[in-house]
């Protein structure tokens, strides 16, 4: 990129409201020549800095002229054999190492364990307040610098591929040849009441549940599955009187009706500690399970910081 003789008034204006005119006077600037700059600073003379950017002092003395240019400054005065920055330049110096050191920080190309870091991680509301609390303490043990971002998950195969999320966890599992998939843990089924239900005063048949109405199960971003499936065979004819996205909606609603519910053992356990809830046994539910999926994108099997994090949720599991 080419360097402009901009005029040094442009870089000292104040232009924090003004983000176009930031862009513009970057876009004037050869941002190689900061890291030249540094390079002299750091190694005080050019021969030295010519050495370890592998370039000719030639083209280090005709950078350093573009830079006084764009500067009202020398920046650097002979002396011996080297060069001594002026106060000017020792007062670029300091917020030039700063921004190269945040940029190399931000790209972390050596999956330096030690950089602070965000990784995101897509969850269902119900299915994050079981996961959640167990992979923040596991990662925050091994990589305390990391940060954790949970977000919903709308369009999870999209998300991972087009990797607006590092991970995702769900009871689905995806087709798409470049996800991998790790199971977490497997759940059992129960089905859930309101505690006092008219069911428990009579026989607890299959013939005598089916005349309650039903709120639908696993509704969280989930469509039809063979469990979906057996579970419509095993309730024929159930009336689905009402769906959420939300599980905690859907216990909200339980707790204060007649109706029915097909929920994940470790998911009742939590909701029924806040809303009235009462487990109706029932074998024919006893084979089924729900597995939970720790899904990623198998091209971040190349990123050794996320490849650890991934290792580290396996392991909590």
């Amino acid at each position: 990129m080419e360097s402009t003789n901009l005029p040094a008034k442009r870089l000292n204006e104040p232009g924090g409201q003004d983000k176009p005119q930031i862009f513009r006077t970057l876009r004037n600037i050869d941002l190689n020549l900061l890291t030249i700059f540094e390079a002299v600073y750091v190694h005080k003379g050019i021969v030295n800095a010519a050495k370890i950017l592998n370039l000719t002092p030639s083209a280090i003395s005709q950078s350093i002229q573009k830079l006084r240019a764009i500067f009202p400054d020398p920046l650097f005065i002979r002396k011996g054999q080297g060069v001594t920055p002026t106060a000017y330049a020792t007062h670029l110096h300091e917020y030039i190492s700063q921004g190269l050191e945040s940029i190399l920080g931000a790209l972390d190309l050596t999956g330096s364990y030690d950089k602070q870091r965000t990784i995101t991680i897509g969850t269902s509301p119900s299915l994050g307040v079981l996961v959640m609390p167990a992979i923040y303490q596991a990662i925050k043990q091994h990589a305390p610098q990391l940060l954790i971002r949970n977000v919903p998950i709308n369009e999870p195969e999209t998300q991972l591929a087009q990797f607006q999320t590092d991970l995702i966890i769900d009871s689905n599992s995806f087709t798409a040849r470049a996800l991998g998939q790790n199971v977490l843990y497997a759940d059992h089924l129960t089905l859930v009441c309101r505690q006092q239900h008219p069911a428990f005063s009579e026989p607890l048949t299959l013939e005598s549940l089916r005349k309650y109405e039903h709120s639908s199960f696993m509704t969280e971003g989930h469509g039809q599955n063979p469990q979906r499936q057996r579970l419509d065979e095993l309730f024929p004819e159930r009336q689905i009187s009402f769906s959420s996205y939300n599980m905690f909606t859907v216990a909200a609603l339980i707790g204060s009706s007649d109706m029915l519910c097909v929920m994940p053992v470790r998911l009742f356990n939590l909701l029924r500690k806040c809303w009235p809830l009462q487990s109706i046994p029932l074998s024919q539910l006893n084979a089924e399970t729900v597995e939970i999926s720790l899904h990623y994108n198998k091209l971040s099997l190349r990123d050794p910081v996320l490849e650890n994090v991934i290792n580290v949720i396996r392991q909590a599991f």
